[in-house]
């Protein structure tokens, strides 16, 4: 009797199915230490509990894209051990701040499946839930891969591609209880920019760039509980490890500060797309465009929804070419909202 686990294939999913994640796992104060060694990650609100609190905060939270990398690890052995590639993302949403000591844990249900026209590979679409340990769900976001086929001759399944929303409304965002901006501190922010500073249709080039290190990459993989082969078996992928997509949208969402420093709290995510592969050695660049803005219900808190796109050659403003299709130096390409003090 095999005891490993090969990882699910294309014709192992059915619509409907829910999948509980394994290994739970609590959240402590040093991984806010490594994250912000792992990226230039300088966002005040979840690098002070003084600015958290002065915020209406309890305390300051590990960042949230530290909460989502570890709660999209835990779905990798069960959605994506045997993916050919991650192809999007949708509907996601920041619900309440997870602080050191939280627990989380993941599941995730099948809600889509197509096989595609090779009859080797398959989209599989699952909305995941990260829950802490009172059973709150604190995210959750909707994913689709492509997935091997175990045996090309395994009949298709029905198709069933999920309706999804293309854009969050403001009223879909959660904000966190008790949050304020009406004593907010713009020079401990490290920015003077308010929410009524920025324009639809603005560009910022985020000016700084760090080079991907294999070793840095690797170290995150593995904080993450990421098992996805590539990211690690060059026997998967000759030609160099794939650098795991969320490192590359954690360091564009840091270097991001610089312009955007009082852009505080993801709390959407409308859409994403890992345009072109990353290796290490590659140097990411970042810039933003200002897609909307919005008022939310909490006075003084503005909603703002940012492009954010990783390049690896330092272009600005170039997202695709003539053909429809991204440049290749378009790493990243996420569409998300942030609050910011108005």
């Amino acid at each position: 009797m095999t005891k490993t686990n090969p990882g699910r294939f294309f014709e192992d999913y059915t619509v409907g199915q829910v999948i509980r994640h394994a290994v739970p796992r609590t959240v402590a104060e040093g991984e806010r230490a490594l994250y912000h060694a792992l990226y230039p990650a300088r966002h005040a609100l979840y690098s002070s509990d003084v600015f958290a609190a002065e915020c209406g905060l309890e305390g300051s939270p590990v960042d949230d894209l530290l909460a989502f990398h570890i709660v999209f690890g835990k779905t990798v052995p069960d959605v994506s051990l045997n993916a050919v590639a991650n192809l999007g993302y949708a509907e996601g949403r920041w619900l309440m701040p997870v602080y050191p000591g939280d627990t989380l844990r993941s599941e995730s249900e099948v809600i889509g499946l197509k096989e595609n026209s090779n009859g080797k590979t398959g989209v599989v679409y699952v909305r995941t839930r990260g829950l802490n340990q009172n059973d709150e769900v604190v995210l959750e976001y909707v994913r689709w891969v492509m997935v091997r086929k175990r045996d090309s001759a395994a009949p298709a399944p029905a198709e069933v591609v999920p309706a999804l929303k293309k854009v969050l409304a403001v009223e879909d965002l959660a904000i966190p209880d008790g949050l304020t901006f009406e004593d907010y501190d713009f020079g401990l922010a490290g920015e003077a920019h308010r929410w009524g500073d920025y324009a639809i249709g603005e560009v910022i080039d985020h000016v700084d760039g760090v080079t991907i290190e294999e070793a840095e990459h690797m170290i995150a993989t593995r904080l993450w509980q990421n098992t996805a082969k590539v990211h690690f078996d060059l026997t998967f992928r000759p030609e160099g490890r794939l650098i795991y997509g969320g490192h590359v949208i954690s360091m564009a969402r840091a270097l991001s500060f610089n312009g955007l420093a009082n852009a505080q709290m993801i709390v959407g995510l409308n859409g994403g797309a890992h345009a072109n592969p990353c290796f290490s050695g590659t140097t990411i660049k970042a810039w933003s465009e200002v897609l909307d803005k919005a008022e939310t219900q909490v006075p003084g808190v503005g909603a703002i929804r940012l492009r954010l796109v990783a390049t690896s050659d330092g272009t600005v403003g170039q997202l695709r070419g003539e053909d429809g299709k991204y440049v290749p130096g378009v790493l990243l390409d996420l569409d998300y909202w942030a609050l910011m003090p108005m």
